[in-house]
């Protein structure tokens, strides 16, 4: 959509460009950093833009390998769970529908629904209220540099997913360590530490 119309002289942003300044960020600072001389005008760019995603995500959405095993490890013992983004609620709503996570989270957290999005710890102390825990008891899945600095801001362990941003800039957020997708064995071996010790009540978020 930029090279259509002409953003960058008409050339392609690249991946990199990509994961620095949009992945993961609230459409009004990418509205903002993309168009500053017109904000209103990119503030409609970035909602067409969400209606091409949905588009697209009714065809081509695909679940990370895994996720399906980590959902039954943490319905199995019975953890509270919220998803934490700072994607528009219709999107939300159908990347959480189509794969068949609607009953799953006990409540979603939208970015714009706060008086601060990612990488503010808003979104994320928000769902810690919601659910009524500790954040001493909770863990974070993330894939987005704004999402790991939110995550750590809120004060919780944070694993990253490597599914679309480079291992270098997901680090340097600063999360407790990275995974390659849901299967990776670090993840296994960690929530294996996480079973053995008894009586310690853990959420996800």
């Amino acid at each position: 959509m930029l090279q259509e119309i002409g953003f960058n002289g008409g050339v392609p942003i690249t991946e990199e460009f990509f994961a620095e300044n949009i992945a993961g960020k609230h459409n009004d600072d990418i509205a903002a950093f993309l168009f500053p001389d017109d904000i209103q005008w990119g503030l409609k760019f970035t909602d067409d833009k969400e209606t091409m995603f949905r588009r697209l995500a009714k065809e081509q959405l695909e679940p990370v390998s895994g996720i399906y095993k980590v959902k039954k490890w943490i319905e199995d013992r019975g953890l509270k769970r919220a998803a934490v983004t700072n994607a528009p609620r219709p999107n939300a709503e159908l990347m959480i529908s189509r794969l068949g996570l609607s009953d799953f989270f006990e409540a979603v957290i939208l970015g714009s629904e706060c008086d601060h999005a990612k990488p503010h710890p808003e979104p994320y102390l928000k769902a810690l209220e919601i659910l009524n825990v500790s954040k001493d008891h909770t863990f974070v899945f993330e894939d987005s540099v704004s999402g790991i600095k939110a995550g750590v801001a809120a004060g919780m362990p944070v694993v990253g997913l490597t599914t679309r941003n480079s291992e270098r800039s997901l680090m340097e957020a600063k999360p407790t360590f990275l995974i390659k997708n849901y299967d990776d064995p670090k993840l296994w071996a960690a929530l294996e530490e996480l079973d053995k010790k008894s009586g310690t009540s853990t959420d996800a978020a």
